[in-house]
């Protein structure tokens, strides 16, 4: 690791938070992989043009203002007087470099091209002023820019960037992922400057003095990797971190009960669904006794595997209520959710006999893939899932495993049946629909997280004609209609939602974020102590 600056945190230990992370990031590179863990810690050194509040409403960051000129053009008026963390000036330009180089980057486990494929071509009029033309009519480039944190083009010698369709060209070598993660090229406009990573420990952030906004209350703030729920919650109560993000469930009433600590939580965007490959007719992986045929993708099936669960017992059991039982691909109080649709009934006897009907009376039998150490209880949650199934003659293994080693094998297709989780950081109902459940289109930047293969042509319509419709009722009631389809058809399995809790020290406060992210910047020192 590279130590940039000669900032110690040794001198003002009162003034450095320390926060126990419950995943670590594999970079620091703001546009390496699109993954919660990233996307929380390098929010604090790099910044969107446009930022999400707690609640998902948006607000301006590095745009002052924007505007939408007409269906498909865009204008963003930046703010001025913004300087990157080496002293170079904020411009039009860096947010083209920076934009170019999410197409730019190999190897993504999970891109960020998806909130880029609208884009047709980038203008700079001049230096505070950036004109996005988009493909086709987009009313949700501000929510997708959202996402993208901005690096200074003094990494690239302040080469002027021309963003078009057909790919950016850039003379200049452009700094790769390593460079990030040594700090080397991790100069953003944020709150927080890098100063340390190292992998599998921590990561050290300073405050940064010429920040633009409110700077934050604290000098520093070391971020510390604690994957095991046990040592992270042990951490909290001897003293050695003063925050950590997503205690145990079962820890809960012991933290709640010591009054030297406060637990604070609210319902996220993430829903917890289960997947069922449907890519061919082949019987899929680790699935057995359906006499070579794929059962998924009768839909008859898919909803008697739903039906068989019961969702509020899970809710209040095995999450404790830390979650909310699932109608859809997101909770009612987001946008494009339709607030008419309820959970699928808990209803044994009518899973039974839509499996006898689709030609499976004896059932069949499955493994439910699931990672251990990624969603809330997350293994138990299919532990009780594959319960629920073998009533109703599903015999269910359950393969649990790592999160490191869930995704990759996930990504190789080398799962029938998994549990997994989707939190949009749009904020909004299309960022589930075309990740999770829309036919996989790389043009599109649509399925990233389809491995199961789900396709359905008049989902995909309304999906497109959403994303095209710049009336926002009319946008509304669009996604609203294409959550009614997902459920009809059952193209994956909602179970729930989580309710995001944090724990901190009692002088401590923060207000819950339904994106689940933990910043540093909005902690503060309480006042109902």
């Amino acid at each position: 690791f590279v130590v940039f600056g000669l900032f110690s945190f040794t001198h003002a230990i009162a003034q450095t938070l320390k926060v126990g992370l419950s995943a670590e990031p594999t970079a620091m590179d703001p546009h390496y992989h699109n993954f919660n863990p990233n996307n929380q810690i390098t929010g604090h050194i790099f910044e969107p043009l446009v930022s999400t509040a707690p609640d998902f409403t948006f607000r301006p960051s590095l745009a002052e203002s924007w505007r939408m000129v007409n269906d498909t053009t865009w204008e963003f008026k930046l703010r001025k007087n913004v300087k990157f963390h080496d002293g170079s000036p904020f411009t039009s330009n860096a947010v083209v470099f920076s934009y170019c180089r999410v197409s730019m980057i190999p190897n993504s486990p999970s891109p960020l091209t998806t909130y880029t494929k609208a884009i047709k071509e980038i203008s700079t009029p001049d230096a505070n002023t950036v004109v996005i033309k988009t493909k086709n009519p987009y009313p949700l480039l501000p929510n997708d820019l959202s996402v993208i944190g901005i690096v200074s083009d003094s990494l690239i010698g302040g080469e002027k960037v021309t963003y078009v369709e057909s790919g950016c060209k850039i003379t200049a070598q452009a700094p790769s992922t390593a460079d990030f993660n040594t700090g080397k090229a991790a100069i953003g406009t944020g709150a927080f400057k890098f100063a340390e990573f190292v992998k599998g420990d921590h990561i050290l952030l300073k405050r940064n003095d010429a920040y633009w906004g409110d700077k934050p209350q604290w000098e520093g703030v070391r971020f510390v990797s604690i994957a095991s729920n046990g040592p992270r919650v042990a951490a909290l109560l001897s003293g050695d971190v003063d925050f950590i993000e997503n205690p145990p469930i079962k820890d809960m009433l012991r933290i709640k009960a010591d009054p030297s600590f406060r637990v604070v939580s609210d319902i996220s965007t993430r829903m917890i669904y289960i997947a069922l490959d449907q890519r061919t007719d082949a019987t899929p992986p680790d699935v057995k006794g359906t006499n070579g045929k794929n059962p998924f993708r009768d839909e008859r099936v898919r909803k008697a595997l739903s039906m068989a669960i019961d969702r509020e017992t899970i809710a209040s059991r095995v999450m404790d209520n830390f979650s909310k039982p699932a109608e859809q691909l997101l909770a009612k109080n987001f946008f494009g959710a339709d607030p008419a649709l309820k959970a699928i009934a808990y209803n044994p006897d009518a899973a039974k006999k839509l499996l006898a009907d689709a030609g499976y009376p004896n059932g069949f039998e499955v493994t439910l893939a699931t990672p251990n150490d990624r969603y809330v209880n997350d293994a138990e949650v299919a532990q009780v899932v594959a319960q629920m199934w073998s009533k109703i003659g599903i015999k269910t293994n359950v393969n649990a495993m790592a999160a490191s080693v869930f995704f990759p094998k996930r990504t190789k297709n080398e799962f029938g049946v998994w549990l997994a989780g989707w939190a949009p950081q749009s904020g909004e109902m299309s960022s589930p629909l075309r990740a999770v459940v829309a036919t996989p289109n790389k043009d599109k930047g649509w399925g990233t997280a389809n491995q199961a293969g789900y396709s359905d042509a008049m989902l995909d319509s309304l999906i497109d004609q959403a994303l095209a419709t710049v009336n926002e009722t009319k946008r509304r009631d669009l996604l609203r209609k294409a959550s009614q389809r997902t459920m009809e058809k059952m193209g994956v399995i909602p179970i729930h939602y989580e309710v995001s809790p944090w724990a901190m020290k009692k002088d401590l406060d923060y207000k819950p974020r339904a994106d689940q992210f933990t910043y540093a910047f909005d902690i503060m020192q309480s006042k109902k102590q």
